[in-house]
């Protein structure tokens, strides 16, 4: 009998979008490509600086539904492994995929993404592609609007995931909570009706980005000086130190230049499409 094999193809991702915390996230066209081979056999092949046991992210994703025993994981990736670009959620789906297809199981991947990563808005944009609205009663797709366009600012020094964590705030005032939804409302229309002014105008945050600043200041100063640079405006993306920075496409190669020159030094710049495509599985 021919071993099976399964191809997983996930798609990086941006959590927040701003005002939209632990709920925006849009997918983003770098990708993390699996290779699962029935060989008899674990192991793990990759150039990656990833672990090659069962403590790999991808293997205990493939875990949680069936035994990876006899399976064979290649594994290789563009996505940055830290700086808050969904590498984890991408590999968690690569593993949930790999084991629902090969053994038909028709699980909740999403459900079970989100329980691993802890919330859903990064599993829902890698799974779905696009942007995405998350909650407890899942995920609402829309596409971006024709024009618009990601540029990624990404430090070559990860932030301290527990640090950010701890970083946020258990309560904030009402002034605050009032002004995020307001905001991200001016985002969602801007979205939705292609208008370049409210999608700038809808990109604040003050339940997340002031409290975690410290953390990564060169980043969060983009976020003040994106709009100078011809630039929509700009994000962290998920808990940083990564920024997201929102152009429209006649502005976008002025952008890169500028941010390039700015970042020299302390971080790389990459423009990427946002991603229409989902989480993909192809059996060969």
């Amino acid at each position: 009998m021919p071993a099976r094999r399964r191809v997983i193809r996930v798609p990086a991702s941006s959590a927040n979008l701003g005002p939209g915390f632990d709920v925006l996230a849009a997918a983003l066209a770098l990708h993390l490509k699996v290779e699962v081979l029935e060989t008899g056999r674990f192991a793990v092949q990759t150039g990656l600086d990833v672990p090659r046991d069962r403590s790999n992210l991808v293997v205990r994703a493939f875990e949680r539904l069936h035994p990876a025993d006899a399976f064979e994981f290649r594994m290789q990736s563009n996505i940055p492994l830290s700086g808050g670009l969904g590498s984890s959620a991408a590999a968690v789906l690569a593993g949930l995929l790999a084991a629902d297809h090969l053994f038909e199981l028709d699980a909740d991947i999403l459900a079970l993404a989100a329980e691993i990563e802890g919330h859903a808005d990064n599993a829902g944009a890698a799974l779905e592609g696009g942007l995405v609205i998350c909650d407890s009663g899942g995920v609402v797709r829309f596409e971006p609007p024709l024009g618009l366009e990601a540029v990624l600012v990404v430090p070559f020094e990860p932030v301290d995931t527990p640090a950010a964590r701890a970083a946020l705030a258990r309560s904030v005032p009402l002034n605050d909570a009032v002004f995020n939804v307001a905001a991200a409302s001016k985002l969602l229309l801007g979205l939705a009706r292609s208008d370049w002014e409210l999608i700038a105008a809808g990109l604040q945050d003050r339940l997340h980005q002031p409290y975690r600043a410290h953390l990564y200041p060169r980043s969060a100063a983009l976020l003040e000086s994106a709009r100078s640079l011809g630039a929509l405006g700009a994000t962290i993306s998920g808990a940083g130190p990564s920024v997201l920075v929102w152009s429209h496409l006649e502005q976008t190669g002025t952008v890169v230049q500028r941010l390039s020159r700015d970042v020299e030094g302390w971080a790389r710049v990459i423009r990427v499409p946002f991603e229409s495509q989902g989480a993909d599985v192809s059996e060969l």
